[in-house]
């Protein structure tokens, strides 16, 4: 499924089955991290594997299965700028926020290095990431869309999954505002455009256009 122009390793931590991404370009020793979850050993063992460093370490929003290894890697890569959407930066630093405190181990991640807004464009390790504000999941969630090779890679958290989309019941989420953002911030894009999840499986949009029953044709979207 992904172009042979970029590899992509994934790290799952089992709490919540959260997918963190290793993403580097062939020939390079550079490398993204997105959304470093609660198991950060082994994402440094992928990144001793490959013998990479990461240019930066990027977080689409800020609950805490996908920022709880922010430290360890700030610790161990304290050069590498830790990025976030503007509107869950706060996440970061406060367990309640993040949503740690309720299951009696608060997390906290060091602060952001780079906060992040709609139309912005990343440049890391040989990746020009374009910055999408897609809130409803949390308040602040963004995705990161790759158009370097073909197919499209969007580096998508909890926004879409294959068959389903993100929770929208916790303090600031919102269903419209999540319909709104895939409707109008992914949909749009071609079709076989690769959705890597925050959790679960990769997907396209063009299989949730037509399939997902929550946002897709089966609930009534049509182009």
């Amino acid at each position: 499924m992904l172009p042979n122009t970029v590899q992509i390793d994934t790290v799952v931590s089992e709490m919540f089955s959260e997918n963190t991404f290793i993403a580097h370009l062939p020939g390079r020793t550079d490398c993204i991290v997105i959304d470093p979850g609660l198991e950060p050993i082994p994402i440094l063992e992928v990144l001793e594997k490959h013998q990479l460093e990461p240019a930066a370490i990027l977080n689409t929003h800020g609950h805490a299965d996908h920022i709880a290894g922010n430290a360890t890697l700030k610790k161990r890569f304290p050069d590498s700028p830790l990025a976030i959407g503007a509107g869950d930066a706060d996440k970061l630093t406060d367990a309640e926020q993040n949503l740690s405190a309720q299951y009696g181990m608060p997390i906290i991640s060091p602060a952001a290095d780079l906060l992040l807004h709609e139309g912005e464009t990343l440049s890391f390790a040989g990746f020009d990431l374009e910055v999408l504000e897609t809130p409803g999941h949390s308040c602040g969630h963004i995705v990161f869309v790759w158009k370097g090779a073909e197919p499209w890679i969007v580096f998508g958290g909890d926004v879409l999954f294959a068959g389903s989309i993100g929770r929208t019941d916790f303090p600031d989420g919102s269903m419209q505002q999540l319909v709104h953002s895939i409707h109008h911030k992914l949909f749009p894009m071609p079709a076989d455009t690769i959705v890597l999840t925050g959790h679960g499986p990769a997907t396209t949009i063009g299989q949730e256009k037509a399939t997902n029953p929550f946002v897709g044709a089966p609930a009534g979207y049509q182009e």
